[in-house]
């Protein structure tokens, strides 16, 4: 399933967004998708590392709304798999922009994603930045519900965990909440906009409701919970295939603990560059060292490439 463009130019009539910048023709490097975690959107990346010159600078970064959330399509007769998020995106990025090599980045039940396609297309993925992964090893419990257990614990704070319990135990009330909230989410932005006078909602605000109760539903069991049961293998593809991988953490984090990447995905990917960031949590991670991550990925991205370039273009995807 794919959803129709909204590019500034409209180009074809491909089926993705794009605000694109163009500084030079030549030597551009290769492109970097960008995908975002549960309950966010592209404008996660969009609004955080995209205006930093030392990520944009000689590449076009492409940062998609994953199916079901943000701007994209959230059809009711989908069951939101892994499969069908990984094979969203190739049919509304990969293949319409002609995607020859590509690195990934990504946060969160993104990175689940981003493993997936990772070993799909290894030969084309030219390097993985993993943030904040939700990836347990195996043990006596079966993975799908370590997962639910450890990423969704019946907490009231902070509030991402607690929104990932409601979603995951209790239906009847997400269901409501999404119904109330999410449906109405133009009032509720409206709403918080008069009582806060100011001109804007903030984007993790915004994000929480452009999703339905279905799209987040089983995006929670059947990615996030369902997909750890294909993690090892999609992880032992990748460590055959040589990906630069790249995870990154902060050791604050209360809703995916940092052991999943010092511990657990380490054992996995021992290869793997692993960076703790101290005194910073599941999503400030990202927010506040903005071009500090930009300046990161930059540095990777170019240990994994062989030319230089001089171009930059943004887009931001719809599947």
């Amino acid at each position: 399933m794919i959803c129709r463009a909204v590019r500034d130019d409209d180009i074809n009539g491909r089926d993705f967004t794009g605000a694109e910048e163009t500084r030079s023709e030549s030597g551009r490097g290769d492109d970097a998708i960008f995908i975002h975690g549960f309950t966010s959107s592209s404008s996660f990346w969009a609004q955080t590392v995209f205006p930093e010159p030392a990520a944009t600078n000689h590449r076009r970064l492409i940062a998609v709304d994953l199916l079901g959330f943000g701007d994209s399509p959230k059809p009711a007769n989908c069951a939101y798999t892994l499969r069908d998020h990984v094979e969203a995106i190739e049919r509304s990025l990969i293949d319409p922009l002609h995607l020859g090599s590509f690195h990934l980045v990504s946060h969160s039940m993104g990175c689940t994603i981003a493993i997936a396609l990772a070993a799909k297309h290894p030969a084309r993925v030219k390097s993985v930045t993993l943030v904040a992964p939700p990836y347990f090893l195996p043990c006596e419990e079966r993975a799908s519900q370590v997962a639910l257990r450890r990423l969704a614990e019946k907490k009231l704070w902070p509030p991402l965990l607690f929104g990932s319990a409601v979603m995951s135990w209790y239906e009847h009330i997400g269901r409501t909440i999404c119904f109330v909230v999410c449906k109405n989410h133009r009032f509720w932005e409206w709403l918080i906009k008069i009582l806060t006078r100011t001109s804007g909602v903030d984007i993790v605000v915004r994000d929480l409701t452009r999703h339905t109760h279905h799209s987040a539903w089983h995006t929670m069991h059947n990615v996030i919970c369902g997909g750890a049961r294909a993690q090892d293998r999609n992880l032992e593809a990748l460590a055959a295939a040589g990906v630069p991988v790249r995870v990154v953490h902060g050791d604050g984090d209360q809703v995916v603990p940092v052991e999943c990447s010092s511990r657990h995905l380490k054992s996995k990917l021992p290869h793997a560059e692993l960076r703790i960031i101290g005194g910073r949590d599941h999503r400030t991670v990202v927010f506040g060292r903005e071009e500090e991550l930009a300046q990161e990925l930059r540095a990777f991205w170019s240990g994994c490439e062989k030319a230089g370039c001089h171009s930059v273009q943004n887009y931001r995807t719809k599947l």
